[in-house]
């Protein structure tokens, strides 16, 4: 893709010459400071279904928002449009609503000692010269070892593939101006099994920054069709309290609401269970969270967050006490704490682990639910009270008898928190947030 290459590190120098200008612009007309964000975005996705062309989509995507601040007032605007005119006009926009806005104590800039001095190279580019012919072949190849793993692969819900690349520059009033360019790309494949008088679906998917380490699309396809017919036969199972087995790309989704419960909106909201949880012991001893922001390559990676502070390596949980909360600026402000570098959230997360996989920590459940799926958004952030909709597979004698449909599982995250039993050694390395399949002790199933 030739013309993708006008979206990378080249394009940096001219989107920070324009954070620039519009810094300038916003002082002319007579804000006391300002922070810009640019991005550019490029990229090709396409999707195919049952051997045919779904969809051939090519977006380039360009955008800045800016906040500018009077005294401790604020406002913000955003545009698409890049020309002078579009600056002046979004700048007077964003001025005009800091003049109707109320008095904040806690508005403003970061403190300028803080910002970022040095921005290591992280090697998140890697632009994957594919034209769109050769995605469409890779997706229909993908889609084609899906349906020849089992006859009882019935039917395909869309195969993507898509490759994308973008630039990020973010500057303040203080001199700070950083920028990177990073890429990601993806293969997604959704079938649909029918026996057993059922019909069912499932997936399974790849992402990395470079398109050439994507795992092979047969292996995709057929991993997409044999948890898709894996699932053909699926009952509910009578209500239970039981060990509750969550596979690692579900067990992402538990910290990532212990991460939302610890966030500085949510805390000075007085909207999270883990309000005043500071010291205290959340999770077993043998448990750290921590945050690497500088690992190469990784989807997560930053060296800076979104006010400009350096990114550095923390534990948020450490021998089971929560010693961190997440805070950007304002929200660290608004809690008498100062910032953690997390506005905008979490560069990587790594939660420790032990050195059994997801086959040993069923065999060391015994008897229990292993969660494969979740439905719905059953979380109360206030009380930490958990109820979801779930699908996975009963385990007895620590083996897996049948698929479980139609059933939920409940509990409070404070005490699930406590009663990890086991992190497995089979990590989720595909987002931000990377876990091994989580075992807790009891979870209520309620089913038939």
């Amino acid at each position: 893709m030739s013309s993708a290459q006008a979206v990378g590190p080249q394009a940096l120098p001219d989107l920070q010459a324009q954070v620039e200008q519009i810094i300038a612009e916003a002082r002319r007309q007579g804000a006391s400071a300002c922070e810009v964000a640019v991005s550019m975005e490029q990229g090709l996705s396409t999707t195919v279904r049952q051997g045919e062309v779904e969809t051939v989509e090519f977006n380039r995507d360009q955008g800045f928002g800016i906040t500018l601040y009077v005294g401790q007032r604020k406002g913000s605007a955003s545009t698409s449009a890049s020309g002078e005119a579009a600056i002046r006009e979004t700048v007077a926009a964003a001025l005009a609503i800091a003049k109707h806005a109320s008095e904040d104590d806690c508005a403003g800039l970061a403190d300028a000692a803080l910002m970022a001095r040095e921005l290591p190279d992280l090697d998140l580019y890697h632009p994957w010269a594919i034209a769109p012919e050769q995605a469409v072949e890779l997706a229909l190849a993908c889609e084609a070892a899906a349906f020849a793993t089992d006859k009882r692969i019935s039917n395909a819900d869309g195969t993507s593939l898509s490759t994308h690349q973008g630039c990020r520059v973010y500057g303040n009033s203080h001199g700070f101006v950083g920028g990177y360019a990073s890429t990601r790309h993806s293969l997604s494949c959704v079938m649909i099994a029918e026996g057993e008088g059922q019909m069912q679906r499932d997936y399974w998917y790849d992402v990395n920054r470079q398109g050439e380490l994507l795992a092979d699309p047969l292996s995709i396809g057929r991993k997409a069709a044999e948890r898709s017919v894996a699932r053909l036969g699926a009952r509910p199972v009578p209500t239970c309290e039981v060990p509750v087995l969550f596979a690692a790309e579900l067990a992402t989704g538990l910290f990532g609401h212990f991460l939302a419960a610890i966030s500085g909106g949510n805390l000075y909201r007085h909207s999270s269970f883990l309000e005043g949880a500071l010291g205290q012991r959340l999770f077993p001893e043998w448990l750290n969270l921590d945050e690497r922001p500088h690992i190469p390559r990784a989807m997560g990676s930053a060296t800076f967050d979104g006010d400009g502070l350096a990114t550095y390596a923390k534990p948020f949980v450490a021998g089971g006490e929560l010693v961190s909360y997440v805070l950007g600026t304002y929200s660290g402000r608004k809690l008498g704490l100062p910032s953690t570098a997390n506005s905008g959230g979490v560069h990587n997360l790594f939660v420790s682990h032990g050195d059994e996989d997801q086959q040993a920590l069923i065999k060391r459940m015994g008897r229990g639910l292993l969660v494969t799926e979740l439905m719905g958004q059953g979380l109360n952030l206030v009380t930490g009270d958990y109820s979801r909709g779930a699908a996975g597979f009963w385990v007895e004698n620590g083996e897996i008898q049948f698929p479980v449909q139609e059933v939920t599982i409940a509990g409070n995250l404070k005490d699930m928190f406590r009663q990890i039993v086991a992190v497995g050694s089979d990590l989720e390395l595909r987002g931000n947030i990377r876990t091994g399949s989580v075992l807790i002790e009891r979870m209520t199933v309620a089913g038939s």
